[in-house]
């Protein structure tokens, strides 16, 4: 934790290159990943200040529009999208995957009765012929698609995708190697950007 409190303890001595973000902020991407620690969106694409807007929950879900209670992920997109205008909404799943793991395992998870719930917003269970494969490649990107056909049922995001102001983006990303790609609906393969 010390290297993190040295780091914040100087960050603000550098007010110049911050100033311009007290105006406000445009960022043309929605970023939706994995809370995990090991996947870093600014890190990942060399985005600065300003530049993503970032959705983090466990497993990259997406939860089902209109349930009951209004949700945090729901609120998120739905201000990314219909306020800030974002162009770009990128699901972006990773190797390694604890969340979708357990998924495809089958894993007990009733000592975190709020993990488990979470997890069945994961809708159908991914698709992996390897369960024993630690990177659950397969099922993290099936599991990606999945994530992108539920935002579709998003009234904000169905509207801007039928006019052309939006595009979906299914990435992933390896932690092993930091290697990135994305779904290529020519091909239903992920390939190298």
């Amino acid at each position: 934790m010390q290297p993190l409190i040295d780091n914040a303890r100087t960050f603000g001595q550098r007010p110049e290159e911050f100033a311009r973000l007290a105006q406000g902020q445009s960022p043309e991407v929605l970023f939706i990943t994995c809370a995990d620690s090991r996947v870093v969106p600014a890190l990942i694409t060399g985005a600065r200040p300003g530049q993503l807007f970032e959705l983090r929950t466990a497993g990259n879900i997406v939860p089902p529009y209109g349930s009951a209670a209004p949700s945090g992920e729901a609120a998120t997109i739905e201000y990314a999208v219909e306020v800030l205008g974002v162009r770009h909404i990128v699901v972006c799943g990773h190797s390694h995957c604890g969340a979708v793991g357990a998924v495809v395992r089958g894993d007990d998870l009733d000592a975190v009765p709020a993990v488990r719930d979470w997890l069945a917003h994961a809708a159908e269970e991914p698709v992996c012929s390897d369960p024993a494969d630690p990177t659950v490649a397969e099922a993290v990107q099936h599991h990606v698609l999945t994530q992108l056909l539920r935002l579709r049922s998003y009234p904000c995001v169905g509207k801007r995708l039928d006019s052309g102001r939006l595009r979906l983006h299914g990435w992933y990303y390896e932690v092993h190697t930091g290697a990135v790609r994305e779904h290529r609906a020519a091909t239903d393969s992920f390939e190298a950007l």
